[in-house]
């Protein structure tokens, strides 16, 4: 190693000229001229859709699950019910009102019951009168008509039709009391099993609103479930329609990198079907459009 005459050293300078062949000058300008106009494209907006908005099924079912409220039969059930337990409870206060208070039960008597008692003592009255007249003929024809005996005679007689008259009457009036309680019975009874029947009604009437809407929302759910379908299918076609997109907008750089790799004699080759037409020798080529040489700045440095 030669030494300079102030006792240091200088290493030797060695250069070394690449040049481009001739044949493969035009081709790399092709590179260098395409890869220029790809990195000055501006960006390129998809400009479709990507995702697929819900179906008209599950539209329906989310308009139908928004505008649904409580069933109608809710309302006209629940007044039903309501009026039957008033009714009931009025059925059964009435009653009991009336077996405390003589006054009401009257309400339920017939009006004609103290006409027929009324004939009954008139009947009665008609016999003793009868039975007083055969008295006294048989009192005249014995010669003892006015005296203490035949009076006392009549007046047990008068007794006894008053006895008769009284027994008429309470008679009657137990009978009517006790129609009138059959009466309050059977009404209190009709009322309670309308009651019950309006109680009745009610709840079935709940039970179809809440049947209603039940069926209501399977349906909504169907209905959303195969609009679930339909809108996959939607948005499979969306995400078709995307990756063309992309596929095609990789398809010059593809298209630029193999022609690359055709030039780099590079290996890459094998992973797009195409094949090196020639190897070049590393020490020069593979230098000369290695990733630094697809630059626009190197190349026409090089070309200087």
């Amino acid at each position: 190693m030669p030494f300079d005459s102030g006792g240091g050293s200088s290493a030797p300078t060695q250069t070394s000229t690449v040049t481009i062949p001739e044949y493969a000058k035009p081709y790399m300008e092709t590179v260098l001229g395409k890869t220029e106009a790809l990195t000055s494209k501006p960006y390129q907006v998809y400009g479709e859709e990507r995702l697929a908005g819900p179906s008209e099924l599950q539209t329906q079912a989310r308009t139908s699950i928004g505008g649904m409220g409580l069933p109608g039969q809710f309302d006209m059930g629940t007044g039903m019910a309501g009026a039957g337990g008033i009714s009931a409870l009025g059925a059964g206060q009435q009653y009991l009102n009336a077996v405390r208070d003589p006054g009401a039960t009257q309400q339920f008597m017939s009006p004609y019951m103290q006409n027929v008692v009324e004939l009954q003592k008139a009947a009665a009255i008609r016999d003793a009168q009868k039975s007083q007249l055969g008295a006294d003929l048989g009192a005249a024809r014995q010669g003892t008509y006015g005296g203490a005996r035949q009076l006392l005679a009549s007046t047990e007689r008068e007794k006894a039709l008053g006895g008769q008259l009284a027994d008429i009457q309470a008679k009657g009036t137990q009978s009517a009391y006790e129609q009138a309680m059959k009466n309050m019975q059977f009404g209190t009874e009709a009322g309670l099993r309308g009651a019950a029947t309006g109680i009745q009604a009610g709840q079935t009437l709940g039970q179809l609103g809440t049947a209603q809407q039940q069926a209501g929302i399977d349906l909504a759910k169907a209905q959303e479930a195969f609009g679930g379908l339909e809108q996959a299918e939607q948005q499979r076609a969306k995400d078709l329609a995307y990756q063309d997109f992309l596929t095609q907008e990789q398809y010059p750089y593809k298209q630029l990198g193999f022609m690359s790799d055709i030039l780099r004699g590079s290996a890459n080759l094998a992973a797009t079907g195409g094949k090196a037409v020639y190897d070049a020798p590393p020490s020069q080529l593979s230098q000369l459009v290695g990733p630094g040489l697809l630059g626009l700045g190197i190349y026409r440095e090089f070309m200087k």
